[in-house]
């Protein structure tokens, strides 16, 4: 049979029905008896025994002694682990960015933590005539950047160490203003620099998170101040969280 790259459409019963008996577990209580597997499911006991005990002899469940019930494997936890390992937060992120473009009219970014500040790693361009500018690898300044106050916010909560940099009348340089500052993200779950780095940029920015709540990455939206002005960052704030959180749950958070 040639090979096409495509999945076979064809699929095997028994192993749906194996599938099946993995989601009766997981939606029932801890544990779980083999007639309460079958009255939840509508298979049969006897092949619902049969199909724990494979289940069983691979660690995907556990029959637990005392009760004479089974509860999920630890196998799972592990191949669960390993797909998200393999998770490209980039690949994950992409079709968000574009997405936010479209809804938002704005350039779109995404960032991961560095040190010791986030790192532009993907984005995608406003089609504006009038755009604001990214590009790889470019560092945004802990303090004066939304993107930044994200990181500072839901990684550790430290403050940079040393003076704050002024490079606009708007940079926060003063550290109380800053922890102040970064308690009010948060609470709010994002981040806004209105021409804190450069005067005529303005930008928003969203964690998002991984399977331990860690900091994964860091989405943000970011235009020319005339035109990305308050009202649009205000109408851009819903579909930024959105989309923050639709990656935060693709990757397990």
């Amino acid at each position: 049979m040639p090979r096409t790259g495509q999945p076979a459409i064809r699929q095997v019963a028994a192993v749906q029905r194996a599938f099946t008996v993995l989601d009766a577990l997981a939606d029932g209580d801890a544990e779980l008896g083999t007639n309460e597997i079958a009255r939840r499911t509508g298979i049969n006991a006897s092949t619902v025994s049969r199909l724990l005990a494979t289940l069983a002899s691979s660690g995907l469940v556990e029959h637990v002694e005392e009760s004479g019930r089974y509860r999920l494997g630890v196998r799972l936890l592990q191949l669960g682990n390993i797909v998200l390992g393999r998770l490209d937060l980039r690949e994950i992120a992409r079709p968000h960015l574009q997405a936010l473009v479209g809804e938002t009219g704005e350039t779109a970014t995404l960032s991961v933590a560095g040190e010791p500040d986030a790192i532009t790693v993907d984005f995608v361009q406003s089609d504006a005539s009038v755009q604001s500018v990214a590009r790889l690898g470019r560092p945004s300044v802990a303090h004066a950047t939304a993107t930044g106050k994200v990181l500072l916010a839901f990684r550790d909560g430290l403050l940079p160490s040393g003076s704050l940099k002024r490079y606009t009348p708007h940079t926060i340089t003063d550290r109380g203003a800053l922890a102040s500052e970064l308690e009010r993200v948060r609470a709010r779950g994002y981040a806004e620099a209105a021409g804190e780095r450069e005067d005529d940029l303005h930008a928003i920015a969203a964690p998002v998170h991984g399977p331990r709540g860690d900091l994964a990455g860091i989405v943000g939206v970011q235009g020319p101040a005339t035109r990305f002005d308050a009202k649009a960052m205000r109408a851009a704030l819903e579909p930024l969280l959105g989309h923050a959180h639709a990656i935060s749950r693709a990757l397990g958070g």
